[in-house]
């Protein structure tokens, strides 16, 4: 079974917005961090948004003031706003967790959802 499970992705014009879900099977208690990577084909997979249990949320200084990532009890999300076309790319979730004091932290990706952003 897959535990991450995204989607939300899709075909949007310039301006658009889009809301990116990311379904953790497991559940978030032992989550201690979730974020979103975004990769365009070629190019390094780069961080979008990260937000830590107990902290402020982190962005990448091209999306900061039009994305939002946030978090419930089973899901990650991406709020996309003002979309430009430099925003397509896959979009793949992570989430961070640590089962148990002794356990290290290990990191769940989803399978990635393409978002394509026309001009």
């Amino acid at each position: 079974q897959v535990p991450l499970v995204e989607s939300g992705g899709g075909l949007v014009q310039a301006g658009g917005s889009l809301r990116l879900s990311c379904v953790n099977s497991r559940g978030m208690r032992s989550a201690v961090a979730v974020g979103w990577y975004r990769q365009v084909l070629g190019n390094e997979r780069e961080l979008v948004a990260r937000l830590s249990s107990g902290g402020t949320p982190v962005y990448a200084d091209s999306v900061k003031g039009r994305f939002t990532i946030s978090r419930d009890e089973r899901t990650v999300y991406l709020q996309m706003n003002s979309l430009k076309s430099e925003d397509t790319a896959v979009y793949y979730c992570t989430v961070d967790v640590k089962p148990s004091i002794e356990a290290p932290i290990s990191r769940l990706w989803g399978q990635g959802t393409q978002v394509t952003v026309s001009s």
